[in-house]
């Protein structure tokens, strides 16, 4: 449930002096606006837990929670010995090896970045033939594709399917399924 938190101008004598002028320009005194309005949850209206013998309004930052400040600073060497922590460094990777079919140095389990950049490429030029086949959007048979390089030719399991040819080679490590 929200509420709205009114608090009027402490500036008592200030707003005498603008009532008696502004009736002295002989029109009739505005009725008077609050100088502050915050919507906020309701329990800021609420009162307070001690009831205090002054007559004294209570701020609406009576009810904020402030959060806890360290009361030192921390030492350059205790900073250091925390961030240097072992737990806390770059573990050793043991577990590097060579990519058998380009060599470059890959993660074992880990399909290497070269060899993954080439397959996006063919990927990408298949894709390409396909589109120019189908003569544009939402054009593509519901048939299986196959691809077939140069000097292969379509088996009697790729009857009725769509075949794409490609004038190249074979790549090594796109194999014949």
């Amino acid at each position: 449930m929200a509420a709205v938190l009114v608090v009027s101008s402490p500036l008592v004598k200030i707003r005498g002096f603008l009532r008696s002028w502004l009736g002295f320009l002989g029109s009739q005194s505005p009725a008077w606006a609050p100088a502050l309005a915050v919507q906020g949850p309701a329990s800021l209206l609420d009162p307070m837990g001690e009831k205090s013998e002054s007559n004294e309004t209570p701020s609406f930052l009576d009810n904020v929670f402030w959060m806890a400040v360290p009361k030192s600073r921390r030492t350059i060497e205790v900073n250091r010995c925390r961030r240097r922590n072992p737990r806390n460094l770059i573990k050793i990777k043991r577990n590097i090896d060579l990519c058998p079919q380009c060599g470059s140095v890959k993660q074992k389990h880990v399909l290497c970045s070269r060899c993954y950049e080439k397959v996006k490429l063919e990927t990408h030029a298949i894709r390409f033939e396909m589109r120019a086949q189908e003569g544009g959007p939402h054009r593509a048979p519901y048939t299986e594709s196959v691809v077939l390089y140069e000097g292969e030719k379509p088996t009697e399991q790729d009857e009725g399917k769509r075949i794409i040819e490609r004038n190249r080679k074979r790549p090594s490590w796109f194999t014949l399924d």
